[in-house]
């Protein structure tokens, strides 16, 4: 049985790779990056270590004399963390730390992976491992956009396309073809409450890949969560690219969105005709 390494980070998503890895043969070796990861991915695995997220060398080290030699990223990391002194960066992560150009989302990750290959271990796509939960193209909800959250949708993926490039985020809050709010460092669902409350109501929301998107890592991912918070300030589209990002408990959270009013739109590349 081939093992796959699992880097677990905040959310339902190294849940569901950790499934789809098993129903694919795999040996599923975690590692559950304190004090992100759920505590119940531990029943879900083969076998489990708990490491700080600032431990880089004990991640590597464990996932090596576990016998790994491929893994997967999966869940969030906020980068917030190297500025809430939530982690205690060991003495393989502070040196790379000093190696980066730059701590953009991409210069972190990319330099991760290659810490990773020095050890023999290659990181995967995270779609791999989620090619149930791709999001598709077309209406997921019972309603579709009306023509000026369609003009919203246009407007916005332009916008949330460009940040994505320069690696600030991958979500723009829109309404009437103004910005509401521009993701960065704090997150999705920060970003829609704070643009969702600065609209009133009717905020469009749109989330993309970048156009450089490594599927490797920082893969777009909605779910419950991205829901409650446009509940919370009343927003009424989410525009998501198809085929492109992760979509948790699809018929939950059409149902959810149905109830609350609020349309799902799943979009491929900038299909916004």
């Amino acid at each position: 049985m081939p093992k796959l390494g699992l880097i677990a980070g905040y959310g339902e998503l190294p849940l569901a790779v950790a499934e789809e890895a098993q129903a694919k043969g795999y040996e599923v070796i975690a590692v559950g990056l304190e004090p992100l990861a759920d505590k119940t991915l531990a029943s879900a695995v083969n076998d489990m270590r708990w490491i700080n997220v600032g431990k880089l060398g004990d991640i590597i080290g464990y996932l090596k004399r576990a016998g790994v030699s491929e893994a997967v990223m999966a869940g969030k990391v906020p980068k917030s963390l190297l500025y809430k002194s939530k982690i205690s960066p060991d003495l393989r992560a502070i040196k790379l730390l000093f190696t980066l150009k730059d701590k953009s989302d991409d210069s972190i990750l990319l330099a991760i992976a290659k810490e990773l290959k020095k050890d023999g271990i290659t990181l995967l796509n995270t779609t791999d491992f989620t090619s149930n939960l791709l999001t598709p193209e077309g209406i997921i909800t019972a309603k579709g956009p009306t023509e000026n959250e369609w003009n919203d949708i246009a407007f916005g993926w332009k916008i949330a396309k460009e940040i994505g490039r320069l690696d600030i985020g991958q979500t723009v809050v829109i309404k009437d073809q103004a910005v509401m709010a521009v993701e960065a460092i704090e997150g999705t669902d920060e970003a829609i409450r704070r643009g969702g409350t600065l609209a009133g109501s009717g905020a469009v929301v749109i989330k993309v890949s970048k156009p450089q998107q490594d599927m490797r890592f920082d893969v777009p991912v909605v779910g419950p969560d991205t829901l409650g918070s446009m509940i919370a300030v009343q927003a009424r589209v989410l525009a998501v690219e198809s085929q492109k990002s992760i979509l948790l408990q699809k018929k939950r959270i059409a149902r959810e969105a149905d109830k609350a009013g609020i349309v799902i739109v799943g979009i491929r590349d900038e299909g916004t005709s």
